[in-house]
């Protein structure tokens, strides 16, 4: 007897090897659908149980699929996440450094040359006004609010991709991925690649036989 995951990602069975090939010949089940038998505990894909490899077309009929044929496991399959992962992790130190810099450092020597050079260029007073106003936004409550939130938002990127990373909390890890993508909420310098590695990490975790790796 068998215990599958359906598309709903809910638990079905016990289930008979005659229904389950059933099935699998009408389409209700593919090789990465995730399946166990009643002596274990981990779903695995159906892809990795000899048994079916006819139906599920790995070897012709009365040949037996040889393991090295058969499909990445779920556990290789999870393993796809190790890029987007890091790529958050990456995004999230980048981020919280630049927000660092920026809440201390609010006017560094290069925007004040900047700012100063282009001041020189234009004798309209009006832009020389909004210059100076640029000069001293850096030290406002609000930008110094912004950076905090910022640096707070990171630091939960940070935390969910080092869970993903280790399969570990499905939903913080997924909350991070969407915060990563979400523009204005992290530093604006390094939010494409947030929004790169994020999609990247969502459409991955999406996956059944990934988010069964999750504890």
């Amino acid at each position: 007897m068998y215990f599958i995951i359906g598309g709903d990602g809910k638990q079905y069975g016990p289930i008979s090897e005659a229904d389950l090939r059933k099935w699998i010949v009408e389409g209700r089940l593919n090789q990465q659908s995730l399946a166990r038998t009643e002596s274990e505990t981990e779903f695995r894909a159906l892809a990795t149980f000899p048994e079916f490899a006819v139906e599920l077309g790995i070897a012709p009929p009365g040949i037996a699929a040889p393991l090295g044929a058969l499909p990445m496991s779920n556990e290789a399959g999870a393993g796809k996440l190790t890029v987007p992962a890091i790529g958050l992790i990456v995004a999230a130190i980048l981020g919280m450094l630049l927000d660092i810099l920026d809440l201390f450092l609010p006017s560094t020597k290069l925007m004040q040359s900047f700012l100063a050079g282009m001041q020189q260029q234009n004798d309209n007073p009006q832009f020389n006004d909004m210059m100076a106003k640029l000069q001293t936004a850096g030290h406002s409550a609000f930008a110094i609010g912004n950076d905090i939130f910022q640096i707070i938002i990171e630091i939960l990127i940070l935390v969910g991709a080092l869970k993903m990373l280790k399969r570990q909390s499905y939903h913080f890890a997924y909350a991070a991925a969407i915060m990563s993508v979400i523009p204005c909420i992290t530093s604006c310098c390094v939010w494409p690649l947030g929004l790169i590695f994020g999609i990247w990490a969502m459409i991955v975790l999406s996956k059944p036989e990934v988010k069964s790796q999750f504890s």
